[in-house]
């Protein structure tokens, strides 16, 4: 018999954890800028909505270089935000709502602003301080050369190089993001114990558990070695090196020491499977995203290809998948699925991509289905239960340095991070109560798509989420039934979950018929003459064993 691992004390291994990244959640001070305030006034809506947890993006004080992923202190709140102990409270009247917390936490690097970093500028070249950073002296008959080729994930260059106190050019120091983010070395041991004790400081005040950014990154290869044309498997001088796995074996040993055992969540983007599944193994992290899915085009073949290699790089050692369509990074899906091309990638964002956003929202809706079907756990960014689209900002409003560091070419990830519209009207559509901007601005029509206006619509984007997430808490069959797949053509996902539910996506271009079913439990869109419509999903109740392929 199945054990039901939400009542096992395994509850992230079904979780549908609800992403929320503060600053464009919903403002309670009225000053333009989400913050706490605004996510406690709006619990009741979450757990409407049906969620288990939610995921905080970086809420800590920094002076937002990379939009809180450059960290000045780890154990205290952004002052835009709130307080610690609006923190404290907010994980506490979350839980009584049952839903747990997770924040992030950015292992590779600090904000240039650390006191860490600031002491390591002050000490000099072959001080104590520097050792926690990758401080070298560059190339060159004076140093003028930076020590390595490396490329920068926001494009450009890794290394910066520094004024020394008496004023003369100095070394350089290492950054795989922006240069107000310094890499830290994680073969100094003051490295380890800080970040282990900034997990104790949030276990124990109720965090359910840690999603580790960029967590294949923090292990360097000393020699600093230019990067290979093909590095083999641990080769990558920067990028899942062996030694990293005793990080999170140390992490697990914290997460466990706790009577109700804290949860390890991995960004973890690698392509070789068995590499990536090794961040999975029993004594280190219990999930790591799923970012295959996310970026398959809108292809039958392509999705079902990517649902297939994520259930197998899972299987050998027992982690539960994650499903995810969008995230804080990502062009939101009722864009991306309205465009020619339905894929993902950060180099080919260009401003002025047309979209179809009627054809985007009813593949986004059928997405929706599809993927609140598949077994493992699912996070939903915010704003994709209602349908927003992507938001093609002015210039002169672009903070991100996605966008400033391609040459003015990529417009940047802050048009997925637009505000949520929570009423129809207003300055701000609901987003704050005073009169100020956001601090994003919203586009025209935004309110057409706020929750006020899709609550009680039974068409809406809203309503449709909140039955599938209903329906996935109660079903044992979504809970915990196994995947099979069912042979239903090639422009059709169709899989069965357990003995009585089977899920079909028709990704194709014409109606197909639907299999012997006693009825019909959800559907993206209503159906055409009995049969499945192009780019829509259905959940039938089927007869127990039939239709699997």
């Amino acid at each position: 018999m199945a054990i039901d691992p939400v009542l096992d004390g395994d509850w992230w291994r079904t979780a549908v954890i609800y992403q929320v990244y503060v600053r464009s959640f919903a403002d309670g001070s009225g000053d333009g800028t989400g913050d706490l305030a605004g996510v406690r006034s709006r619990l009741p809506y979450l757990a409407q909505l049906g969620v288990d947890a939610l995921w905080f993006n970086p809420w800590y004080p920094s002076p937002l270089a990379d939009g809180g992923y450059d960290v000045e202190d780890y154990r205290a709140i952004h002052p835009m935000f709130g307080s610690l102990a609006e923190a404290e409270a907010l994980i506490g009247e979350a839980r009584a709502l049952g839903i747990r917390t997770i924040i992030d936490v950015v292992p590779n690097h600090i904000s240039h602003q650390h006191p860490w970093f600031r002491e390591a500028l002050a000490a000099g070249p072959g001080s104590p301080e520097r050792e926690r950073f990758w401080f070298h002296d560059g190339r060159g008959a004076h140093g003028e050369t930076m020590p390595t080729d490396w490329v920068s994930s926001f494009q450009g260059p890794t290394w910066t190089r520094v004024t020394e106190p008496d004023g003369t050019p100095g070394q350089w120091y290492l950054h795989l993001f922006t240069p107000e983010q310094p890499d830290l070395n994680w073969n100094h041991p003051d490295v380890r114990t800080e970040h282990e004790g900034v997990l104790r400081f949030w276990f124990d005040r109720g965090v359910a558990g840690v999603r580790i950014d960029s967590a294949a990154l923090p292990i360097k290869d000393p020699a600093l070695p230019q990067l290979p044309l093909d590095p083999g498997p641990g080769e990558h001088p920067h990028v899942d090196r062996d030694e990293i796995h005793g990080i999170y074996r140390s992490w697990r040993a914290v997460a466990d020491s706790y009577e109700e055992p804290r949860v390890l969540v991995g960004e973890v983007w690698l392509e070789d499977s068995a590499r990536f599944a090794r961040y999975l193994r029993s004594d280190e992290m219990h999930t790591a995203f799923n970012f295959a899915l996310m970026t398959q085009p809108w292809d039958a073949v392509a999705m079902k290809a990517s649902i297939t290699r994520t259930l197998a790089e899972h299987a050998p050692v027992g982690a539960p998948a994650t499903w995810v369509l969008s995230n804080h990074d990502v062009t939101r899906p009722v864009t991306r699925y309205g465009r020619e091309d339905t894929g993902f990638a950060f180099e080919r964002k260009r401003f002025g991509t047309p979209s179809d956003l009627d054809l985007g929202t009813r593949r986004a809706r059928a997405a929706a289905l599809l993927t609140a079907a598949l077994p493992g756990s699912l996070y939903v960014y915010q704003g994709d239960e209602l349908g927003l689209p992507e938001v093609e900002l002015p210039l002169d409003a672009i903070e991100d340095p996605m966008h400033f560091r391609s040459g003015g070419v990529d417009p940047g990830r802050d048009g997925c991070r637009v505000p949520l519209p929570w009423t129809k009207d207003g300055v701000s559509h609901g987003f704050g109560d005073g009169d100020a901007r956001p601090w994003l601005p919203q586009p025209r029509g935004w309110g057409n798509l706020a929750v006020s206006e899709q609550a009680d619509r039974p068409d809406s984007m809203l309503t449709l989420y909140r039955a599938a997430l209903a329906r996935r808490r109660t079903d044992p069959d979504l809970r915990i039934g196994r995947l099979q797949w069912v042979d239903a053509g090639d422009d059709v996902i169709a899989f069965r979950r357990g003995d009585r539910l089977v899920s079909l996506t028709n990704l194709g271009s014409e109606p197909v018929a639907l299999p012997d079913h006693h009825g019909i439990v959800l559907a993206s869109n209503p159906l055409e003459h009995g049969e499945l419509p192009s780019d829509c999903t259905v959940w039938l109740d089927v007869e127990p064993g039939a239709h699997s392929a």
